[in-house]
């Protein structure tokens, strides 16, 4: 009987212009949690992927339990017991979640589908981990941490004996993060073995026996959480000392020139934004906080002109804006980089050179004429200053690293010129070293007089980052607290119910 549950041996594989895994081995034993961690690009998703047929390797084997197993696509993985909750969702919107939980392998009865059966079944599992979701609600009506709740339910009901989670907290509030690993443990005492993908290096404590590292396509090491300093791992993971981390220089600016009134979403019932004010000074970084669902993303999205039937008042520079869409939104000077980059923001079979000039088309045509030359310097302007791994402008988006395209993204809308920079969750799904790079471009751009709104769900980054933050519950603000006086207990007591309102 073989020590591990499941081996990967010497695997390699390659696409067009880059070698994405060099002779990668990977051994994961029954009942236990082992993180995969790596900078973007490292090839973590790749291996998974490898692992649960998407992909197929050039070279390399695979043995679950010992026995060496041919896996040719995702049929093949499941049929070894292999399930995967990959970073981005794939949900149908459309769909009632019992129908996305059973997808591929419906319930049969006597005249068709039993969606009746389905969706029994499916609110067991719902309510097994206390999730407070209906199996008969339409996907596309969830939150994103509700959906992906469902996605984890999902593969859980495949009763599989390896189950991959790629970056499964990175929209989750920390009250589901906690009702996760209690699940996760659950699993493992029942001898599930389970590849854990996160760029969150205080959840390894947390969760995970063991860690892999991989950079840049190769194998880095094995090592025992509890062990290894995170200064240890970090270093393995990019193989060079972060001399800082996160980068902010605090600015003593008094010059307000954006000021949202009373801004409100218009919708009748189930009311996301409610009467929201606040104000953003020249040259700062100003946090929005909140659990999930407090409407820190529905606020910017009326602010851009995305909510049809909002209302409010949005001041530039003294000058009230009428911003009726996104497009007016945008020739006021004012930018948005999306939370959900796979939905809302790229596209996804196009190149790098067009996701990141569609923005600013003006720029190098004129009357029919593309003037290619000023296309590609633009492009590769914001290649070089986000510092995103591409073989080519040419290669396609999606090829690219979740974190990669996130870079790709933001300078996108660097790329605008933007006065009023909002980044909704800017380091969802990125490295550590990726992370510090957005920091230090952020941290540039206030000084060149960019003012910032950010949106994250990760307290150490808003209370670093941020110079004032607004913490928001039930669609309110409940307070604004300055740089100075910035705490996790200090954010999370006007984060939760019991202050809002006063």
């Amino acid at each position: 009987m073989s020590e591990y549950l499941l081996e990967m041996k010497k695997i390699t594989k390659s696409f067009p212009g880059v070698k994405a895994l060099t002779d990668v081995d990977f051994q994961l034993k029954a009942g236990e949690v082992h993180a995969l961690l790596g900078e973007n690009g490292a090839g973590k998703s790749t291996l998974i992927k490898v692992l649960g047929g998407i992909y197929i390797a050039e070279e390399g084997e695979i043995f679950i339990e010992g026995q060496p197993v041919e896996i040719q696509n995702v049929a093949d993985a499941r049929a070894n017991g292999i399930s995967i909750i990959h970073q981005e969702l794939v949900l149908v919107p459309h769909m009632t979640v019992a129908e996305n939980i059973f997808l591929g392998r419906e319930l049969m009865g006597p005249f068709g589908i039993d969606s009746g059966k389905m969706r029994k079944e499916s609110q067991k599992m719902l309510d097994r981990f206390n999730l407070g979701i209906d199996a008969g609600e339409l996907v596309g009506n969830l939150s994103i941490a509700q959906q992906q709740m469902v996605e984890i339910v999902k593969a859980i009901s495949f009763n599989c004996k390896i189950l991959v989670m790629d970056e499964p907290t990175s929209s989750i509030s920390d009250r589901e993060v906690e009702a996760l690993f209690d699940i996760m443990r659950g699993l493992a005492k029942q001898g599930v073995g389970i590849v854990y993908i996160s760029h969150k290096m205080s959840e390894l404590d947390e969760v995970c026996d063991r860690v892999t590292v991989l950079r840049d396509g190769y194998y880095v090491g094995t090592c025992v959480v509890k062990e290894t300093p995170r200064d240890e791992l970090i270093h393995m993971m990019v193989g060079r000392e972060l001399s800082s981390y996160y980068v902010r220089d605090h600015v003593d600016n008094t010059k307000v020139i954006f000021r949202c009134d009373h801004i409100d979403d218009g919708k009748s019932s189930k009311k996301r934004v409610k009467d929201v004010s606040f104000e953003v000074k020249q040259g700062e970084i100003v946090g929005f906080a909140g659990l999930v669902g407090a409407g820190r993303s529905e606020t910017m999205q009326c602010i851009f002109g995305l909510t049809p039937g909002s209302a409010g008042e949005v001041w530039l520079d003294g000058q009230k804006l009428n911003i009726k869409n996104a497009v007016d939104a945008m020739n006021a000077g004012i930018a948005m980089v999306p939370e959900n980059r796979k939905v809302e923001g790229l596209y996804h079979v196009q190149s790098v050179n067009f996701n990141s000039t569609i923005e600013v088309l003006k720029e190098f045509i004129r009357h029919l004429h593309v003037d290619s030359n000023k296309e590609r310097a633009i492009t590769q302007e914001f290649v070089d200053k986000m510092k995103t791994k591409t073989p080519s402008l040419e290669q396609t988006v999606t090829n690219l690293s979740g974190g990669n395209q996130q870079k790709v993204m933001i300078g996108r809308w660097l790329a605008t010129k933007p006065r009023i920079l909002i980044l909704d969750e800017p380091t969802r799904g990125v490295d550590v070293g990726a992370k510090a790079e957005i920091y230090d471009i952020m941290n540039e751009l206030t000084k060149q007089g960019v003012s910032i709104i950010m949106i994250s769900s990760e307290l150490p980054e808003i209370i670093n980052m941020s110079d004032r933050v607004y913490v928001m519950y039930d669609g309110r603000i409940t307070g604004c607290i300055n740089w100075q006086d910035l705490s996790q207990e200090a954010i999370m007591k006007l984060a939760t119910e019991e202050t809002a309102g006063e």
